[in-house]
């Protein structure tokens, strides 16, 4: 039994992520802005805990004495250019301070390349209304590769979208052509939770789909 802190946890991916958890008997804190309005995720094994993913000492107090962490993180009011770098920067740092070493984050499969040295967002038909959003994921996956330290982290996209209302169908695969296929919540979950329980990729980006 792994104890997993899941920021983010009340988003989609962050809910399927508690689930899976659950399912395996593992031991979650669910860190979310307002507790209050996320009782629902509550349930044997799960805390739910308040936290600020971008403040390294709140980072450290919610995830000592945890084995693994997985970020899920998302925020429609702040501005994407500094908000994932500066997410990346205090799960860096307060997870280090609080002994954890295995961080996995949920990003997007527009950081992917279609090919060597091409990303998907950096293509002539990526719309350009997106290209914020994506360049503010790719500052916060840079600050990993760069300052990681010695934190085991792992970068996790679909390799295309979310289905989001596919159901859970227990199998998912690795990789595949940047920007296609689709893959549910619950199935990306099962893939966080295996690169946790036994974990197989290290320090890059990987995408799965079903």
């Amino acid at each position: 039994m792994n104890k997993i802190v899941i920021v983010g946890a009340g988003g989609r991916a962050g809910r399927a992520a508690v689930a899976e958890a659950r399912m395996r008997g593992h031991q979650v804190t669910a860190v979310v802005r307002d507790p209050a309005k996320y009782g629902d995720l509550a349930a044997d094994e799960v805390a739910i805990v308040a936290g600020d993913v971008t403040d390294a000492d709140s980072v450290a107090a919610v995830a000592v004495g945890h084995d693994a962490a997985i970020s899920a993180v998302y925020d429609v009011e702040a501005s994407p250019d500094s908000f994932y770098a500066g997410a990346a920067t205090a799960l860096l740092d307060g997870l280090s301070r609080a002994g954890v070493g295995r961080l996995l984050v949920v990003g997007l499969a527009t950081l992917l390349e279609t090919e060597p040295g091409v990303r998907l967002m950096d293509t002539d038909e990526f719309p350009p209304e997106y290209r914020p959003f994506s360049e503010g994921h790719a500052a916060g996956l840079q600050v990993l590769r760069s300052t990681a330290g010695s934190l085991d982290w792992l970068y996790v996209s679909p390799t295309g979208n979310f289905d989001h209302d596919g159901p859970r169908v227990g199998r998912y695969r690795t990789g595949g052509p940047a920007g296609t296929g689709l893959i549910s919540y619950a199935d990306f979950a099962i893939a966080l939770l295996d690169e946790i329980d036994t974990p197989k990729h290290h320090r890059t980006q990987i995408a799965f789909t079903n």
